[in-house]
């Protein structure tokens, strides 16, 4: 995955790996997460979104599982 800069007072980073679903976010607060079965169009939406942090509360916090992930662990 290729972490992506992103231009958002929420989101600091965006990747993606299509294979297998895997979305990864780094926030401005330097914390990361990765969430899991992400359709590729979620993805997309939230790349294309006006305001990335309103698309992430609406349609990706709470709705896949997820795991907080050490900035060294990046990859």
């Amino acid at each position: 995955m290729r972490p992506i800069a992103v231009a958002s007072t929420t989101l600091s980073t965006v990747a993606y790996d299509a294979d297998r679903q895997l979305l990864q976010l780094v926030f401005r607060d330097r914390t990361a997460y990765r969430y899991f079965d992400v359709p590729a169009e979620v993805y997309e939406a939230l790349m294309h979104a006006q305001s990335k942090g309103v698309y992430f509360n609406s349609s990706i916090r709470g709705r896949f599982a997820h795991v907080r992930i050490e900035m060294f662990l990046l990859s």
